[in-house]
């Protein structure tokens, strides 16, 4: 099976690279152009995901049989350009799910994010949260820009799978972490990096975003893990539910996610932060719970195999290769 993978951010890299351990053909596609990649070994290709002519000459060209899009503005960019976030988000989702329609696809995987429940924790009940949550339309609706682009794409997919056939699925991460290409863009990344940045100059870690900060608990999830949810979702026989959440079943504190960057790096400055009374991200509202992750077991045969503890292990040693002067052991 040759599969188009829209978007070389973490999750889309990743993904390219297990597949290929898999022996799989896999076309990778950005927007900003591609390097040659011994690592990852795949096909690169310039194509913006705005361009549906651009992506069906691509499909055509390489005889794709599936798509898995992770192309995407992140939070932090629709401060900057809220329209071209919209347009990437809405329309990139839309187009690879008429390329699943025109072409016949084997399935069109879509990376969505948990942000789309984070509204709703003010009433949601203490209990793991399940995909089906309760809430309402107005009162509860998205928090952000990217969080309606992310329900949009979901409802997108539920619609193209009802009415056009198309076999789409949507996986519904949680907070993404991962070893990244320079400089971290997502709002977990550059919570983790600032700390890792801390220990590699000696001063302690300052929060002048509180976005990065957050009261009570948050759960985030391994980008290897994300990778491995989304071959599942290629390969399930009947993911019918289509909606799955992604996440490793443990959430922390703070305070908790520093005292796991300080068993990598001991000498980690930190000073006593205020924490807001609110979620990651800004949002109004602390988790409640968190993410039930049944859903994804039983359809699709996933269960997590990274905690947080050995996710910051990885990316401390990515980051040591990158730093090798950082503090250590």
């Amino acid at each position: 099976m040759t599969v188009l993978i829209t978007g070389a951010g973490l999750i889309g890299r990743e993904t390219a690279r297990q597949l290929r351990a898999q022996g799989m053909k896999v076309v990778l596609a950005d927007w900003r152009g591609l390097d040659a990649d011994t690592e990852l070994a795949v096909r690169a290709e310039q194509v913006d995901v705005t361009d549906l002519d651009a992506l069906s000459a691509l499909v055509h060209r390489h005889g794709i049989e599936a798509v898995v899009h992770t192309a995407a503005v992140l939070t932090p960019g629709f401060a900057h350009d809220p329209l071209q976030g919209i347009r990437v988000n809405a329309m990139g989702a839309a187009h690879a799910l008429e390329l699943g329609r025109r072409f016949a696809m084997r399935r069109v995987v879509l990376a969505g994010s948990a942000t789309v429940a984070y509204s709703a924790f003010g009433s949601l009940p203490a209990t793991p949260i399940p995909e089906d949550f309760s809430i309402r339309v107005l009162g509860e609706r998205p928090g952000s820009l990217y969080a309606c682009t992310k329900l949009f794409m979901e409802h997108l997919a539920l619609a193209y799978a009802n009415q056009h056939g198309v076999d789409a699925v949507v996986l519904r991460f949680g907070a993404v972490l991962g070893p990244e290409r320079g400089r971290a863009t997502s709002v977990p990344g550059r919570m983790l990096e600032t700390l890792l940045d801390a220990a590699r100059s000696g001063r302690p870690a300052s929060f002048d975003d509180t976005r990065l900060l957050w009261g009570g608990r948050e759960e985030f999830v391994d980008v290897r893990d994300c990778a491995r949810a989304v071959i599942a979702a290629l390969e399930a026989p009947k993911p019918s539910q289509r909606i799955y959440s992604i996440a490793s079943g443990e959430w922390h504190s703070f305070p908790e996610v520093v005292a796991i960057v300080r068993e990598s790096f001991p000498s980690l400055p930190f000073e006593e932060i205020a924490l807001p009374s609110t979620g990651i991200s800004g949002f109004p509202f602390q988790r409640p719970a968190p993410t039930c992750i049944d859903s994804a077991r039983d359809e699709l045969g996933f269960i997590p195999r990274y905690g947080l503890a050995e996710t910051v292990r990885n990316i401390a040693m990515s980051h040591r290769e990158q730093h090798p002067h950082a503090g250590s052991r």
